[in-house]
């Protein structure tokens, strides 16, 4: 079974409001391809991908935000690349697309540069919309592309703070995923140190049913401030999905134009758990699971966004967390599906 952990990859975010700030996102950037092992061609591709990115937002919207992180899939490394703005967005995107064409009446090589440098590459956009881009560079795409789920977050904490104390984790094997989200209480260090040690079981134990992970994990959490934790885990074969969750974590299940809400119970696991209650439900084929902690609101309803459901799991998250984030808390928002076979 695979596990892919939050712990090494919750962004860094960086505000774009003016040109001089391009290489301050530019340099992370190269410090996170030099981190990850990335040559020196995958590394220059970050580099102009971020310039691309920034100077877009610049140009389109005026202001917006970079949101950096490291990916590992197997034994892929990369890097995650992800433009927010809430500009005017963009009318006729094919065209956009094109070398050359530019609706800002600039030479128009930033959408086509990026879509050709970015081994997996999605954007959102639109009249009114803004414009939010996905971009992954990886050193080895095709491994990293490979597997049943396909899944984006992100993860970020409140401002004034540099570690976020919220944490998540899956675990998968071709026919199961288990997720969890946790919300360590407060806000710093501490907070991640609670948050840490709850994801810390799902590596352990990925097999565990939802019950049977926040039981362990309270336990695990007693010597910590405590969290808010949930857990869903999926299994494609039985066309099953169990969850249990205690404390403000959301989680939807949102299938074609039908959106599921699931029910956590108030406490604070490692602290005051009174009552666990798993449930279960139907997975369907093409649904989208989405977590959420409180650092997000929750009116919020994809439809909003006209095909934003079909978009890479990492843009999900990316436009919810750009127009829905309280901005006084830590947020987490992760997004997993099962991955679209062409």
């Amino acid at each position: 079974m695979e596990t892919l952990l939050s712990t090494g990859g919750r962004q860094q975010a960086f505000a774009i409001d003016e040109a001089s700030q391009i290489a301050v996102v530019r340099r992370s950037g190269s410090d996170i391809a030099r981190k990850q092992g990335l040559d020196e061609t995958v590394a220059g591709k970050v580099s102009l991908a971020i310039t691309e990115a920034a100077t877009n937002i610049l140009k389109h919207a005026g202001h917006g935000e970079i949101l950096l992180r490291p990916l590992a899939s197997g034994n892929a490394a990369g890097v995650e690349i992800i433009a927010l703005d809430k500009g005017p967005g963009i009318v006729n995107l094919g065209l956009n697309m094109q070398d050359g064409v530019s609706s800002s009446g600039t030479y128009g090589v930033g959408l086509g540069a990026m879509r050709r440098m970015a081994d997996e590459f999605d954007i959102f956009t639109g009249s009114g919309l803004g414009t939010a881009i996905y971009m992954a560079l990886w050193d080895k795409p095709e491994n990293a592309q490979a597997g049943t789920w396909q899944s984006g977050a992100v993860c970020l904490p409140i401002a004034g703070e540099d570690i976020c104390g919220d944490a998540w984790a899956i675990a998968s094997d071709p026919t199961t995923a288990t997720v969890m989200v946790a919300d360590g209480l407060g806000h710093g260090i501490q907070a991640a140190e609670a948050s840490e040690a709850a994801i810390a079981y799902v590596a352990s134990f990925p097999d565990a049913m939802p019950e049977t992970a926040l039981w362990e994990s309270h336990a695990a959490l007693r010597a910590t401030r405590g969290a808010a934790v949930a857990v869903t885990r999926i299994d494609t074969l039985a066309e099953e999905m169990r969850f249990c969750g205690i404390g403000n974590i959301a989680a939807v299940v949102q299938s074609g134009g039908t959106r599921r809400q699931l029910v956590s119970h108030s406490g604070i696991v490692g602290s005051n758990m009174r009552k666990l209650q798993e449930f279960s439900l139907e997975w369907q084929t093409g649904a989208s699971l989405i977590m959420h902690s409180d650092g997000l609101g929750t009116r919020w309803h994809l439809e909003q966004y006209p095909g934003l459901v079909l978009a890479h799991p990492g843009l999900i998250a990316a436009v919810l967390y750009r127009d829905f984030a309280r901005g006084r808390d830590d947020v987490t928002v992760l997004v997993l599906r099962e991955r679209t076979q062409h």
